[in-house]
């Protein structure tokens, strides 16, 4: 089969679910252009802030991408390539498409808080502070595992390093720019138009003006980075970041598709499917968990609720940039899966183990969009340049969505002290800041991490079983929702139950522990639910 003619169908499928699919679902959250949206309502040009639905787009596709539907789908294949397909391209449409609009519409109906305030509204206070919790431990773990690996990237690779920090400067002068003429459509294109060209151009400065530094310097000037990015007006830093960054990852999207043409690669990989993994485990779920970003992932909520239902202009816009959004991640994650299937299964095997993911798919991709005429080192050198923007992108969407995340635990409590941390965005993105540098200190991070795609799958499930009760006590068939939130909790349950016994019997007590608290967690969440439903008039689901 020609890797052409997959990417083809891959296309067709997502393009028919946007426009058909995606109707429906948009339909049945309800939203409408009448009803004005919170970054109108509750404007404070810091966080709500109604902008364009294409910068809204790049901010979000940018935030949610990073390199999971990269690291993930490329990791899956070890079970076979088809099954990875279609978990792909069903899990994007039917679980993660809704789960990202769904979070989304929820948001923008209660005044573009986070899922845990709609929690709060939906299932109790109870079930908020416990959510809070979890979502804020797991946003704290992030940002520690990717400073360390952004700052050992610069180490490495001084070259993405300046890049990264002139597309910073770059980010700050657009921000600045649109604030003035961004109103004007002409005017909006033009300085798009020349933002881009010099942010690709920046891509070749940043080899010619290497900045070095050390592991310790680089890490701090991160957390600062990100520190600023948190507490700064979202249109003067984060989202004109988020918006330019966007085009490296269509332009590369955009090169690899026109480099699988020309090169017409056929899939060398086999149709052969592996029930299990030494090292991974059961294709049911590891499968479903180690593709998160490409087909369904919690953190995608946290990022629709948190920072992007404060920045639509209206309501209807939440389909391109939440059910669009998703289904452009998808056809990444396809387009990860090509890169590696054009290697036979031994081969790709072999080589995973040894160059991990990132660097395969940079190889494999870059290697393709070489057959148009560009160098080969130059295009495999885009590939990996574009992954590490892209983790930085995680790392300040994540700062900032921990700033919130703490700020509405506190809001809640009548103490005063506990009102000063609800409003002051300084002090709350310091706390953040502290103790992600603690984290990384103790070097637990390394420790925790194997847990995060179980715990990031648990989000999604919550996320869904949020918007189902949302649904349901407004007196809207809640199927489309409900069936996902099921197998998703199936999914994480069962990963955790295994991932707990696996922790236990290898004598790794605190991830045990861990998994079996975060199974408990689902639980209490689930039963917390039912008894807020028991209260409301029963209704066909």
């Amino acid at each position: 089969m020609s890797l052409s003619l997959l990417l083809l169908i891959s296309a067709v499928v997502l393009i028919l679910a946007y426009r058909f699919y995606g109707k429906f679902v948009y339909s049945k959250f309800g939203l409408s252009d009448a009803r004005k949206a919170p970054s109108h309502t509750l404007r404070d040009g810091i966080d709500y802030e109604p902008s364009k639905p294409i910068v809204v787009l790049g901010h979000h596709f940018a935030s949610i991408a990073g390199a999971g539907p990269i690291v993930g789908p490329i990791i899956a294949v070890t079970f076979g390539w088809i099954p990875a397909v279609i978990w792909i391209l069903l899990g994007g449409i039917f679980f993660g498409a809704v789960h990202d609009l769904g979070s989304m519409a929820a948001s923008l109906r209660t005044e573009g808080k986070s899922i845990g305030v709609i929690i709060r509204n939906q299932i109790g206070v109870k079930g908020k502070q416990l959510f809070v919790l979890f979502s804020f431990s797991t946003l704290i773990l992030v940002i520690g595992v990717f400073s360390d690996i952004i700052a050992k990237t610069f180490v490495a690779n001084p070259g993405v390093a300046s890049a990264s920090i002139l597309f910073i400067f770059l980010a700050v002068a657009f921000g600045y720019l649109n604030r003035f003429v961004g109103h004007r459509n002409i005017a909006f294109v033009i300085i798009t138009v020349i933002g881009v060209i010099l942010m690709y151009y920046f891509v070749y400065l940043g080899t010619q003006l290497p900045v070095t530094l050390d592991y310790t310097w680089w890490v701090g000037g991160l957390l600062a980075y990100a520190f600023l990015a948190s507490v700064t007006p979202v249109s003067l830093l984060l989202q004109p970041r988020d918006y330019l960054n966007s085009y490296l990852l269509y332009g590369m999207m955009i090169a690899a598709v026109a480099g699988v043409v020309v090169a017409d690669p056929s899939i060398a990989m086999s149709t052969e499917v592996q029930v299990s993994n030494e090292s991974l485990g059961y294709v049911f779920p590891v499968l479903f968990v180690t593709i998160a970003c490409g087909a369904i992932s919690g953190f995608h909520a946290l990022v629709a609720s948190g920072t992007t239902s404060k920045q639509l202009d209206k309501e209807s816009d939440a389909k391109m940039v939440g059910f669009g959004g998703m289904l452009i991640e998808s056809f990444l994650a396809i387009i990860s899966v090509g890169a590696v299937v054009i290697l036979d299964r031994s081969e790709y095997l072999s080589r995973i183990n040894v160059e991990g993911p990132v660097a395969l798919f940079s190889t494999g991709l870059g290697g393709m969009i070489s057959s148009l005429g560009i160098s080969e080192p130059f295009a495999i050198g885009f590939v990996a340049l574009t992954v590490s923007a892209f983790a930085l992108t995680t790392l300040d969407t994540c700062t900032r969505l921990a700033r919130f995340t703490l700020q509405e635990y506190f809001e809640d409590m009548p103490h005063p002290a506990a009102k000063v941390m609800a409003k002051n965005r300084y002090l709350s993105t310091t706390i953040v800041v502290l103790l992600s540098i603690l984290l990384l200190a103790s070097g637990e991070f390394s420790k925790l991490w194997p847990i995060f795609g179980s715990a990031n799958q648990l989000l999604a499930a919550l996320a869904l079983l949020t918007i189902g009760v949302w649904l349901i006590k407004n007196k809207i068939s809640a199927t489309f929702v409900t069936i996902p939130m099921f197998f998703m909790f199936t999914v994480t349950l069962a990963s955790l139950g295994l991932f707990a016994w696996k922790n236990f019997q290898d004598k790794g007590y605190v991830l045990a522990v861990i998994a079996s608290l975060l199974f408990i967690l689902a639980i209490a969440l689930i039963v917390l639910a039912i008894r807020s439903l028991k209260k409301e008039v029963k209704v066909p689901v």
